[in-house]
């Protein structure tokens, strides 16, 4: 308890202090005076989609070591800074869509619900990622959804619809071309709107001197510091506890790091994409998982600030997902141990099982522990005429029922979202934000194009 007291006081403290110097320092000074304030060299922003103040708490308890008495932190915890302001523009009212926020988070301005890189009157905007690449640094985007969706797109490309998938591989391309401001590194998923019938997108990247790579292996085994795009799904990535590397967002912020260290810095922006799906889905395993990952790239972001202390994180999400509540039905309980030993996410458990004999036999496996009556009874009920969604709807309240999770939604709320930072500028992100501002301090950090 001693130690949780001291790491209170000493937060409270630094969030103090990180105000203060963001009081003090007038935004025409920032961009200036490199003596009053530490201007990085490289900005890495991290965004958790979906990720509200219950996946960071849950995910705490869920790391916990029960053999101690206290609950230990996880890597994101030392740098919480501040907290952040999610709504969109007036016209779609108080609840945000991921395209509007990213659209915030990487442009400064409030827009409506489903824009990419528009505002209200759906002219375009200038993202932090494209006046890095003005000031000649390098850019890239790293994400485990499609490499078209919401997030990326807004810090790359322009459209009135975030649905517009292919439009905007079209555009990543084209844009390229006509000499516009588009991403250096580009990693995540997407096969489906590269290679299309209409049009080979990742062809024509190669002939603008890309390098490509379609699986992890591949990735890694690529020279390094050129021009990079790597697709490794039809559309997002395969989910944490599915996929070949649970650790992939990490995998994927390495290597573009490696692609983007210039002398001259570069931006990228890191999204571990996939919290947001396990809301969207209230899959609360799927969303440890997922968080767990999230945490492992930070673990590595903190490990290259040590030994690059000229490059700035920042870590927030865009909104919350799910309503997610840890303690539900007046129940003062939460018990993640019941999804700790997960081998496979529900979604995967639901296309298997059908091939099992023995399914509730399967599901013990899987999930790690021993089912009671009335589960085995239920799971034993599931049948080959159920859509597979209703048979993870079977899966998943069985896991909600063991660890007491509750869930209000399967869109998204309008909580205020956790904004924590480190390396050099990171004081600047400190305190009660609206997540315009986030874009505007990183805009006051690169300065003005000369």
């Amino acid at each position: 308890m001693v130690t949780k007291n001291l790491y209170t006081i000493s937060l409270v403290a630094a969030v103090t202090l990180f105000s203060a110097a963001c009081t003090a320092t007038k935004p025409q000074e920032m961009a200036s005076a490199k003596t009053d304030v530490n201007i990085p060299k490289n900005i890495i922003m991290v965004v958790s989609d979906g990720m509200g103040p219950a996946y960071t708490t849950a995910y705490r308890l869920y790391k916990d070591d029960p053999n101690t008495p206290a609950v230990e932190l996880t890597a994101l915890d030392p740098f919480l800074v501040g907290m952040a302001q999610t709504y969109p523009a007036p016209v779609s009212g108080y609840v945000t869509d991921s395209a509007a926020s990213a659209t915030a988070l990487a442009a400064g301005i409030k827009t409506y619900n489903g824009a990419i890189g528009l505002d209200v009157d759906k002219k375009a905007l200038e993202s932090v990622l494209q006046r890095a690449k003005k000031i000649g640094k390098k850019t890239g985007v790293a994400v485990t959804s499609q490499i078209v969706h919401a997030t990326p797109a807004a810090y790359i490309a322009h459209n009135e619809s975030r649905n517009n998938y292919n439009e905007l591989a079209d555009s990543f391309l084209d844009d390229r071309i006509n000499g516009k401001n588009v991403a250096d590194v580009m990693l995540g998923g997407g096969w489906n709107y590269f290679i299309r019938d209409d049009r080979n997108l990742v062809a024509e990247f190669k002939a603008l001197g890309y390098q490509y790579a379609d699986s992890y292996t591949d990735l890694l085994a690529l020279p390094k510091g050129k021009p990079t795009l790597g697709l490794f799904a039809d559309k997002g990535l395969p989910k944490a506890l599915d996929d070949s590397n649970p650790h992939r967002l990490s995998v994927l912020t390495e290597s573009a790091i490696s692609h983007l260290e210039n002398v001259n810095g570069y931006f990228l922006l890191v999204e571990a994409s996939q919290v947001d799906w396990a809301g969207h889905a209230n899959d609360i395993a799927s969303a440890m998982s997922e968080m767990e990952d999230l945490e492992q790239t930070i673990k590595l972001l903190k490990n290259y600030v040590d030994l690059h202390p000229d490059t700035l994180v920042i870590l927030t999400a865009d909104h919350s997902t799910g309503g997610l509540t840890i303690g539900a039905d007046g129940d003062y309980r939460w018990s993640p141990e019941f999804i700790q030993n997960m081998k496979a996410s529900v979604t995967m458990m639901s296309e298997k099982m059908m091939d099992e004999e023995d399914m509730a036999l399967y599901v013990e496996d899987v999930f790690g522990f021993a089912l009671n009556d009335d589960e085995k009874n239920r799971i034993s009920g599931i049948s080959i005429d159920m859509t597979p969604r209703a048979r993870e709807s079977v899966l998943k309240s069985v896991l909600d029922k063991r660890t007491n999770t509750g869930w209000t939604t399967s869109g998204h709320t309008g909580i205020d979202v956790e904004v924590y930072a480190f390396g050099a500028g990171a004081q600047a992100f400190a305190g009660n934000l609206n997540n315009i501002d986030i874009a505007k301090k990183i805009f006051e950090l690169l300065g003005d194009v000369e």
